[in-house]
Order: C-alpha cells, then structure tokens, then sequence
C-alpha cells in the first residue's frame, strides 16, 4: 500500500471538486447508474443538496473548501476498504480521507451496489 505524503495531501486539497465531478459522472453513467443516485451519494455523505453540488462546482471549490462546507455524515466513518491503492481506514489526513470516502461511495454506485448497502446505516 502506498504511503499518503504531506505533497498528496496538498494536491488533493488544491484539487478542484468541478474538476473531478464529471470523472464520477462518466464512472456512474457507463455502467447504468444515474445522476440522481450519484447526488443521492453526496447528499448522503455531505448534506449538501442538487442546488448546493450545483453552486460548487458553478464556483469551482476546492475539495478543502468543498468539505470544509460539507455536514460530513455521521456513518461516513463506516466507509471502509481499498480505494485509489489506499486503505481508507488507514488515511490520517482527514481531508484526504473525506475525499476518499466520496471515491469509494461513486466507486461502489458504479459496481452496481445496492443503494441501501452504499448509504451506510449503523
């Protein structure tokens, strides 16, 4: 597994949500999911609303910025396993980790999961 770096970690909070949101699109949409499940996903995990996803990426926030806005999900904690090579259990960086919380959700929309298993309930 590889090491999360002080450098990833910078990328990852300069990173544009606007620039990564049509990556999820795409993931989803290939493999038949729809953009309401996807918002379903990160209202979930954000509390944020279509209208509020919207303005984000419309204001082209940082993932820093787009957390820092977030009511983080108090099951987000439950988001576990192996996404991008690391294991998001092991992420100390909680910003790194919020946004893996957000690829593993879009990456398990995209398998075909059931929504009841993605929206994790404690």
């Amino acid at each position: 597994m590889p090491t999360v770096t002080s450098e990833h970690n910078e990328r990852i909070s300069k990173m544009k949500f606007s620039s990564v949101y049509p990556h999820y699109v795409t993931k989803i949409e290939k493999k038949g999911r729809t953009l309401e499940e996807l918002y379903e996903v990160i209202h979930w995990l954000t509390g944020f609303d279509n209208v509020a996803i919207q303005k984000h990426i419309d204001d082209q926030i940082t993932f820093q910025e787009f957390f820092e806005k977030a009511n983080l999900n108090p099951n987000a904690h439950l988001i576990k396993g192996i996404i991008c090579g690391y294991r998001i259990e092991d992420i100390d960086y909680q910003l790194t980790r919020e946004v893996r919380y957000l690829d593993k959700l879009v990456d398990e929309l995209a398998k075909g999961r059931k929504m009841e298993k993605i929206l994790r309930s404690s």
